[in-house]
């Protein structure tokens, strides 16, 4: 047999981000915090937005489930983003096409909850209204008001309008009827229920501030309270905190608030100026020119970003380093148990799973192989840093290396998967896992029969036969 010669793993060219120390962490420290999940359609879900961080960056487990790899969505448009650089605020900014989209899933989301067109039109247009809420200019200042507008000959140029909203302050008596009835609406479909009662009102008309002018309008009340947008503030308003929620669900500390308080957003909409106000002038209607303006607006259908473990993953960080908690309704599993429901999700859960044990014990960052046709792959340091050096396919054997194995290989199969892996600049590596031939299967059912498995390396290369004969010249 040939031995294996090991190649460096190809470093990424553009890295945008620092190595952190991954797990494991002490115990005792003050670094140490102990995540919490859940199990959904047999999936391991991370909500919380401090386990999720704490989970990716130190060690880059899981995969967040609106994004490619980190858990870093946003539904901010980087071009508007960009193009409006000069407002210095938090709150993501969307087009108006992508906001008239989420109003339309809002919509269907009501109609599921058997609510009338008419009701569904008065909510959405009561909760989708235009707001005034305080944001940070370029140069730090705050300043309040409904829309930031930019258009005209000078796109440059920012100013803050205050539109009046005291016509909308007060609610008839069928806006309240209508919010009573769609009280009922799905919060865990990601909808954010209508409010039933005006959240800001405004003084001063249509009046204009320039971006230097020391005075601004302002709001009444506290913007930081209107900021979080708390349910229990104000009776009329609608949120998920009123649907009728699991045990399950009311053990999450955290993630209540979150998926209660509104998602402010700033919609770019077309609103049509006059670039030469002159009353009586003939040429007035030439003169309308339209204005880009960003509409502060409530993101009535929200999508939050989780992190979803593999099961290997996730019984690792229970496991191995002790640091997560897995739910499954109001009680965490137990290792054992865990142990038992993964193989029974995963026939070869436990398999894959010795091999990821043993990959990472060795330094490796393992993720799931199945777009490359394998079990998994194995990245130094993460992801960020460098590209898959092995791609591993995991097999459970006995001492004579016989068994029934999970991936019976031919020749045409192994050279195809071959050619496959060494395409995409990785290598193929067999690694089988050895269990002593008196193991029963009652050692099996519990994680400390890894005590007594082996593990055997073996990496494919294909034989190229001009290179072989070339140098066998030499010699």
């Amino acid at each position: 047999m040939a031995e294996a010669v090991f190649h460096p793993p190809r470093r990424k060219r553009r890295v945008f981000e620092s190595y952190e120390a991954p797990f494991p962490v002490d115990v005792g420290g003050k670094d140490f915090r102990l995540c919490q999940a859940e199990i959904i359609n047999n999936n391991v879900i991370v909500r919380n937005p401090e386990d999720i961080e704490q989970l990716y960056n130190k060690g880059y487990f899981g995969k967040g489930i609106l994004s490619r790899s980190r858990p870093v969505f946003s539904i901010s448009d980087p071009l508007l983003v960009a193009k409006w650089r000069d407002i210095n605020t938090n709150m993501p900014i969307i087009t108006s096409q992508k906001y008239q989209h989420r109003v339309q899933w809002a919509k269907s989301v009501l109609q599921e909850q058997g609510l009338d067109d008419c009701s569904i039109t008065k909510i959405l247009e009561n909760y989708t209204k235009p707001l005034g809420l305080p944001f940070s200019r370029g140069d730090g200042a705050e300043q309040t008001g409904n829309s930031c507008s930019r258009g005209g000959p000078k796109p440059g140029d920012a100013e803050v309008s205050g539109k009046s909203a005291g016509s909308e302050g007060a609610q008839s008596p069928e806006g309240q009827n209508s919010s009573s009835r769609s009280r009922k609406s799905a919060g865990s479909e990601g909808a954010q229920s209508p409010e039933g009662q005006n959240s800001s009102s405004q003084e001063g008309g249509d009046a204009a501030l320039d971006p230097g002018s020391g005075s601004r309008h302002q709001e009444q009340g506290d913007p930081r309270e209107m900021a979080e947008g708390p349910c229990h503030r104000d009776p009329a308003v609608l949120c998920t905190c009123e649907v009728k929620q699991s045990p399950e669900q009311r053990r999450w500390e955290g993630l209540d608030s979150r998926e209660c308080a509104p998602e402010y957003v700033l919609v770019q909409e077309e609103e049509e100026g006059c670039s030469c106000p002159e009353d009586g002038s003939i040429h007035a209607q030439e003169n309308f020119v339209k204005k880009e303006v960003l509409v502060c607006r409530k993101n009535p259908f929200r999508i939050f970003e989780y992190l979803q473990l593999s099961l290997e993953e996730a019984f690792f960080l229970v496991y191995a380093l002790g640091c997560l908690s897995i739910y499954y309704g109001e009680e965490p599993l137990s290792i054992v148990k865990l142990w038992e429901v993964f193989s029974e999700v995963k026939p070869d859960f436990k398999t894959t799973y010795m091999a990821y044990h043993y990959f990472r014990g060795k330094g490796w960052v393992p993720k799931v192989g199945l777009k490359y046709g394998t079990d998994l792959l194995l990245y130094r340091k993460g992801p960020p840093f460098y590209h898959a050096s092995y791609s591993v396919i995991a097999e459970l054997v006995d001492d004579s290396f016989e068994g029934s194995l999970r991936r019976p290989l031919s020749w045409m199969s192994l050279s195809g998967l071959n050619r496959t892996t060494a395409n995409a600049s990785k290598e193929l590596m067999l690694c089988y896992l050895i269990r002593p031939s008196d193991m029963t299967a009652e050692e099996m059912s519990t994680p400390e029969c890894m005590k007594r498995i082996k593990v055997q390396e073996l990496i494919v290369t294909r034989w190229v036969s001009s290179r072989e004969r070339s140098e066998q010249d030499e010699f």
